[in-house]
Protein backbone atom coordinates (compact mmCIF):
# COMPACT_ATOMS: atom_id res chain seq x y z
CA UNK A 1 0.00 0.00 0.00
CA UNK A 2 1.01 3.40 -1.37
CA UNK A 3 0.02 6.68 0.57
CA UNK A 4 -0.07 10.30 -1.22
CA UNK A 5 0.06 13.72 0.31
CA UNK A 6 0.30 16.75 -1.96
CA UNK A 7 1.49 19.92 -0.96
CA UNK A 8 2.40 23.23 -2.24
CA UNK A 9 -1.29 24.41 -3.64
CA UNK A 10 -3.12 27.87 -2.92
CA UNK A 11 -3.93 30.96 -3.94
CA UNK A 12 -1.96 32.94 -6.83
CA UNK A 13 -2.32 35.69 -9.25
CA UNK A 14 -2.26 35.18 -13.15
CA UNK A 15 0.96 34.85 -14.51
CA UNK A 16 2.38 33.63 -11.40
CA UNK A 17 4.30 30.74 -10.17
CA UNK A 18 3.56 27.57 -7.85
CA UNK A 19 5.42 23.93 -6.89
CA UNK A 20 3.57 20.74 -6.01
CA UNK A 21 5.23 18.35 -4.21
CA UNK A 22 4.18 14.75 -3.35
CA UNK A 23 5.31 12.95 -0.59
CA UNK A 24 5.31 8.92 -1.05
CA UNK A 25 5.01 6.40 2.17
CA UNK A 26 4.79 2.87 2.44
CA UNK A 27 6.35 1.75 -0.02
CA UNK A 28 9.59 2.97 -2.71
CA UNK A 29 7.89 4.61 -6.03
CA UNK A 30 11.13 4.72 -7.87
CA UNK A 31 9.90 1.33 -10.05
CA UNK A 32 6.87 2.95 -10.76
CA UNK A 33 6.23 5.66 -13.37
CA UNK A 34 3.99 9.19 -11.62
CA UNK A 35 1.74 11.20 -12.84
CA UNK A 36 -0.46 14.51 -11.94
CA UNK A 37 -3.79 14.72 -12.80
CA UNK A 38 -6.60 17.94 -11.92
CA UNK A 39 -10.33 18.02 -11.29
CA UNK A 40 -11.79 21.51 -11.98
CA UNK A 41 -15.78 22.19 -10.41
CA UNK A 42 -17.55 20.46 -12.85
CA UNK A 43 -15.56 18.69 -15.08
CA UNK A 44 -13.79 15.35 -15.62
CA UNK A 45 -10.59 14.82 -14.01
CA UNK A 46 -7.80 15.38 -16.51
CA UNK A 47 -4.29 14.42 -16.82
CA UNK A 48 -1.26 17.21 -16.61
CA UNK A 49 1.88 15.22 -16.62
CA UNK A 50 3.22 11.82 -16.44
CA UNK A 51 7.26 10.75 -15.79
CA UNK A 52 8.85 7.53 -15.88
CA UNK A 53 10.21 5.38 -13.59
CA UNK A 54 14.17 6.83 -13.95
CA UNK A 55 12.63 10.71 -14.61
CA UNK A 56 14.04 10.79 -18.20
CA UNK A 57 10.76 10.54 -19.96
CA UNK A 58 8.04 13.10 -19.70
CA UNK A 59 4.33 13.90 -21.44
CA UNK A 60 2.33 16.77 -21.01
CA UNK A 61 -1.08 17.60 -21.65
CA UNK A 62 -1.22 20.16 -24.51
CA UNK A 63 -2.81 22.95 -22.02
CA UNK A 64 0.20 22.75 -19.93
CA UNK A 65 3.36 22.08 -21.81
CA UNK A 66 5.93 24.45 -21.91
CA UNK A 67 4.48 25.77 -18.78
CA UNK A 68 4.69 23.09 -16.26
CA UNK A 69 7.57 20.41 -15.29
CA UNK A 70 7.21 17.59 -14.07
CA UNK A 71 10.38 15.82 -11.87
CA UNK A 72 11.07 13.00 -9.31
CA UNK A 73 13.78 12.35 -6.36
CA UNK A 74 13.62 8.42 -6.00
CA UNK A 75 15.76 8.93 -3.41
CA UNK A 76 12.81 11.21 -1.47
CA UNK A 77 10.35 9.25 -2.61
CA UNK A 78 8.98 12.16 -3.71
CA UNK A 79 7.46 13.75 -7.06
CA UNK A 80 7.44 17.56 -7.80
CA UNK A 81 5.28 19.66 -11.00
CA UNK A 82 6.86 22.81 -11.40
CA UNK A 83 3.85 25.47 -13.02
CA UNK A 84 4.99 29.11 -14.18
CA UNK A 85 2.79 31.43 -16.13
CA UNK A 86 -0.50 30.27 -14.50
CA UNK A 87 -3.82 30.75 -15.92
CA UNK A 88 -7.28 31.10 -14.26
CA UNK A 89 -7.91 27.79 -16.35
CA UNK A 90 -5.48 25.94 -14.28
CA UNK A 91 -7.90 26.22 -11.48
CA UNK A 92 -8.81 22.92 -9.68
CA UNK A 93 -7.54 20.54 -7.65
CA UNK A 94 -4.39 18.63 -8.34
CA UNK A 95 -3.62 15.29 -7.80
CA UNK A 96 -0.60 12.86 -7.57
CA UNK A 97 -0.75 9.23 -8.74
CA UNK A 98 1.50 6.28 -8.74
CA UNK A 99 1.14 4.01 -12.01
CA UNK A 100 0.99 0.62 -12.11
CA UNK A 101 4.13 0.07 -14.09
CA UNK A 102 7.29 1.49 -14.88
CA UNK A 103 6.57 3.44 -17.93
CA UNK A 104 4.73 7.20 -18.06
CA UNK A 105 0.79 7.14 -18.93
CA UNK A 106 -1.94 9.46 -19.45
CA UNK A 107 -4.57 7.35 -18.51
CA UNK A 108 -5.79 7.71 -15.22
CA UNK A 109 -6.68 3.64 -15.23
CA UNK A 110 -3.11 3.03 -15.65
CA UNK A 111 -2.35 4.45 -11.43
CA UNK A 112 -3.08 2.35 -8.89
CA UNK A 113 -2.66 4.64 -5.86
CA UNK A 114 -3.75 8.56 -5.21
CA UNK A 115 -3.56 11.30 -3.06
CA UNK A 116 -5.99 13.57 -1.73
CA UNK A 117 -5.30 16.43 -3.67
CA UNK A 118 -4.63 20.00 -3.21
CA UNK A 119 -6.47 22.94 -4.25
CA UNK A 120 -4.64 25.20 -6.90
CA UNK A 121 -6.64 28.56 -7.18
CA UNK A 122 -5.61 31.21 -10.02
CA UNK A 123 -6.94 34.60 -10.45
CA UNK A 124 -7.01 36.69 -13.08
Amino acid sequence: QVQLVESGGGLVQAGGSLRLSCVASGRTISNYGMGWFRQAPGKDREFVATINWKGGSTFYADSVKGRFTISRDNAKNTVALEMNSLKPEDTAVYYCAVARATFPSRQSSSYAYWGQGTQVTVSS
